[in-house]
């Protein structure tokens, strides 16, 4: 009987990123969870921060709005628990004790401000049942608006990873679009961010050298490589299940993020897998993923939609079912 009570249980994840909010409601199934109800939308909470070190007064009006729509699909599904938690914009921002506080008298949800670790750790936890079966360490890569996390997943016995090391590097879409531009990009300033991007992350390339000779994998989690993946699909529209799990060629990520750059504004804004909440972004995201591709290179890239969300309903439907296992036995 507890384990169909358990089953039959809603539970809810909140990311709150630099540039999205997102949701997703679930209830456990087999191994993993059945998705009831999800909710995104882009609301740049982070725009600004790089320069003034505050969230600014309108992104944090769409912000709360948006947390109003993820606060009413939980209470209209019943959800028996909850974890909402802001990343790199949030850690970043002075005021961003007094935006929790006014989101928990806004909306009635209590917002954790979450350090890197854990992100690159939920994340991983999200995505660990893509790198099932593998032998090669797997490199996750997650560029977000303010921010991205790299993390090394070693391979361990029985085809499980963990965590080997992370770390969180200051460049996203958000803030490379504020610093270079993202309406025109000429090659000069593509190749600047590049740069700038490789700069930041080549020390930590060092430092793994050893660690990486066997052998490793790329598996990025982000909206960048989800787009690329939209567009290599040449999807009409956007479909997650064709997107999530695929693997396609890394020359292809290049190939594309160089068409994509040479579009005009209103060109991407009109495109079904980029759309204009990421036009002026996207070439941002691209630049990153390709200091990436530079420092570590491989033949293929493994494309996951899922991530931070899924590792947080995985982590809480654990936490619920321990007790009734300790139970039984």
């Amino acid at each position: 009987m507890a384990d169909d009570r358990f089953r039959r249980r809603s539970y809810a994840a909140i990311d709150l990123g630099t540039n999205n909010c997102r949701l997703l409601v679930a209830r456990p199934e087999g191994k993993g969870f059945r998705v009831v109800d999800a909710y995104s939308r882009i609301v740049r909470l982070g725009e600004g921060v790089a320069e003034t070190g505050r969230l600014a007064e309108p992104a944090m009006t769409r912000t709360v709005e948006a947390l109003a729509v993820c606060a009413d699909k939980i209470a209209r599904n019943h959800c028996w628990d909850v974890r909402c938690v802001a990343t790199a914009a949030c850690r970043s921002a002075e005021n961003a004790p007094e935006f929790v506080e006014r989101v928990k008298r806004a909306t009635g949800l209590r917002l954790e401000i979450i350090d890197a670790a854990e992100e690159a750790a939920l994340a991983l936890a999200g995505c660990r049942s893509l790198m099932q079966g593998q032998a090669e360490t797997t490199l996750v890569f997650d560029i977000g608006g303010g921010s991205t996390e790299i993390a090394l997943a070693e391979s361990m016995p029985m085809g499980e990873h963990r965590l080997s090391t992370y770390q969180s590097f200051p460049v996203g879409v958000v803030n490379f679009a504020e610093r270079f531009g993202g309406v025109h990009v000429d090659d000069q300033a593509y190749s600047a961010m590049v740069r700038s991007a490789e700069e930041m992350m080549r020390p930590f390339r060092t430092a793994q050298e050893q660690l990486l000779q066997s052998g490793y994998r790329l598996l990025g989690t982000s909206g960048t490589v989800t787009t690329l993946a939209g567009v290599y699909l040449e999807l009409v529209r956007y479909d997650r299940q064709a997107v999530d799990g695929l693997t396609m060629p890394a020359d292809r990520m290049t190939e594309i993020s160089d068409h994509l750059r040479q579009l005009s504004l209103s060109e991407r804004a009109a495109h079904p897998c980029v759309g204009a909440g990421r036009a002026d972004l996207v070439v941002g995201g691209c630049a990153i993923l390709q200091a990436i591709l530079n420092l570590w290179p491989a033949e293929e890239i493994t494309v996951a939609d899922r991530g931070l969300r899924e590792g947080i309903l995985l982590q809480l439907m654990q936490n619920d079912a321990q007790p009734a296992a300790a139970i039984r036995a």
